[in-house]
């Protein structure tokens, strides 16, 4: 079909708009001056209505303009696959389960650089240094999810922060990641079991690692040699 059919098509599936007569010399009260009558408001109305009827004939037009793009795997705007589940590509699951319990399934992480995904370690660090405001009989639901979603963008941070590192900078990084990971499981586990004793307590470890990823610098790089983060 042609566009000059599809925008005729368009106008013709317009539905009256309420109130709308078919007789154009209806006259309106003017509310501004009760004793004029005028044709504004009908003139208003008619005006909505050819708007509507470019909005839709443009639907109709680019719409069907997109229908080719719409078939390739990227049009540019939108994926058209499925969302690639991610997957670690270094050694900081967990040895017995293959995975990691907090990790959050079928979660979309966008690819934002390697330095970008630094500072987010940083500032998802900083978000969960607050968490212990939170932490209390009432509140184990709003704490797993909060916990959870943080803790599973951290992990696929730092799995390619890991990839991303010289060799002789994976394995101490592998080791702060495997132990902030470690900890996150043990607080999750006390939330999930809702034991505030142990909550607090993990919660107490937790801090102190998180701390030790709040000390890199806005480059990436730890005070301490051994913690280097290179791109």
């Amino acid at each position: 079909m042609s566009c000059s059919g599809q925008i005729f098509e368009a106008i013709l599936a317009i539905p009256k708009l309420n109130g709308l007569e078919k007789n154009p010399t209806n006259l309106v009260l003017n509310c501004s001056n009760p004793g004029k009558k005028t044709q504004d408001v009908h003139e208003v109305k008619l005006l909505s209505t050819r708007r509507l009827a470019i909005g839709l004939a443009s639907i109709a037009v680019f719409g069907n303009a997109c229908v080719g793009n719409s078939l390739a795997d990227d049009n540019g705007y939108w994926l058209t696959t499925p969302l690639v589940v991610p997957k670690a590509k270094n050694k900081i699951t967990n040895a017995e389960t293959g995975t990691r319990s907090f990790v959050k399934k079928q979660i979309y992480i966008a690819n934002i650089g390697t330095k970008n995904r630094m500072n987010r370690i940083k500032r998802y660090a900083f978000d969960l240094l607050a968490l212990g405001d939170l932490i209390g009989q009432d509140t184990w639901n709003y704490v797993r999810k909060y916990l959870c979603i943080k803790a599973t963008f951290m992990y696929f941070d730092f799995d390619e922060v890991i990839s991303a590192a010289a060799t002789e900078d994976k394995e101490p990084l592998l080791n702060l990641a495997n132990q902030l990971f470690d900890s996150f499981e043990k607080l999750d586990s006390a939330v999930k079991n809702k034991d505030l004793e142990q909550t607090k307590s993990c919660y107490k470890d937790t801090t102190d690692i998180l701390q030790d990823v709040m000390n890199h610098d806005q480059n990436g790089m730890k005070t301490s040699p051994a913690y280097q983060w290179s791109i």
